[in-house]
């Protein structure tokens, strides 16, 4: 008090903003923290963001402002989840992992032709690397 920082004092409005934030957060965290990712997981680790950030975006128990850094955030995660279309590596990975394979785009729901694109993708890579 003596030195007049009670002005810096965070209000309790805050701090519930705050708390909001870190539950949005730990899901992400903990996800990141249970192994090394691989270029096989990514995938799966932004479907998994992305159902995540809609539920927050559209839960009334965050405020305002929380929801819309979510949708914001959101937005930054389809810019980059759009250029793993035009990565061939990425189809290539997740068709050839074990735990993944086509089963993964057709239990998610995936277009069909973008399915059999990724298909067709990773025979013309075997016959022209093998």
């Amino acid at each position: 008090r003596d030195l007049g920082l009670r002005k810096f004092e965070v209000a309790d409005s805050e701090w519930e903003i705050a708390g909001q934030f870190r539950d949005v957060l730990k899901d992400a965290t903990l996800f990141f923290s249970r192994s090394t990712p691989n270029l096989a997981t990514v995938i799966p680790a932004m479907d998994l963001i992305d159902t995540r950030m809609t539920k927050y975006s559209r839960d009334t128990k965050y405020s305002p402002s929380i929801r819309a850094a979510v949708r914001l955030a959101k937005k930054t995660l389809d810019r980059y989840y759009e250029l793993t279309n035009t990565s061939e590596v990425y189809r290539i990975a997740m068709i050839l992992h074990p735990r993944h394979k086509l089963t993964y785009f057709k239990s998610t729901g995936w277009e069909q032709d973008w399915i059999r694109t990724a298909e067709t993708l990773v025979r013309d890579e075997f016959e022209r690397s093998y």
